[in-house]
């Protein structure tokens, strides 16, 4: 297989040809990990960037045409385009509340702490009262307690039930809650 062009190799996998398939991954894999090289992934390592390049290898692979650019070219293109989309994903900062999230409860509304762990319990404790007073101090009552309700796990129509009130006034509190919170959050 090693005399066959990529063109036909990748016209072979795409027929369904694991073989072809698998000489192309092989003929690039090296070409992927250079062109990783060459990109830094904020809070990832440069093996992340090679599975990105992978992809786009395994993507030329699939959506190879005859007519266009030679496939040697269509892979690099499509190589680069995935680690690069990787690489301005990573650096967008969009996902940052979700990757550094730390519960305050587990599953059954207990807090995280360990029974046989007195000293991260006394902590943790300190830590979570500290958090309430946060939200005491710089909420009005009504961002307080629908914010409280829904960190407990109501939804904003069982909130506005529980407080007489409407489900747009409740969902405003809490959107207006979690905005205050993050910009004293984000000071600190």
């Amino acid at each position: 297989m090693s005399e066959i062009s990529d063109e036909k190799l990748a016209f072979a996998a795409r027929s369904g040809d694991k073989a072809a398939e698998e000489q192309l991954l092989q003929r690039y894999k090296n070409s992927v990990r250079g062109a990783a090289r060459s990109y830094f992934l904020e809070g990832g390592e440069t093996e992340d960037l090679v599975q990105e390049g992978m992809i786009g290898l395994y993507n030329a692979i699939t959506d190879f045409r005859e007519g266009g650019m030679s496939f040697k070219n269509f892979a690099y293109l499509c190589i680069n385009r995935r680690i690069m989309s990787a690489v301005k994903s990573a650096s967008r900062k969009k996902h940052i509340p979700l990757n550094d999230y730390v519960p305050l409860f587990d599953a059954d509304g207990q807090g995280l702490l360990s029974p046989y762990d007195p000293e991260s319990a006394v902590i943790s404790g300190e830590e979570k009262e500290e958090f309430l007073a946060l939200l005491r101090r710089e909420l009005s009552p009504a961002e307080y307690k629908s914010l409280s309700l829904y960190m407990e796990g109501l939804t904003i129509a069982e909130i506005a039930a529980k407080e007489g009130k409407s489900e747009k006034s409740c969902e405003n509190a809490v959107q207006r809650a979690k905005r205050k919170i993050a910009n004293v959050l984000q000071k600190q």
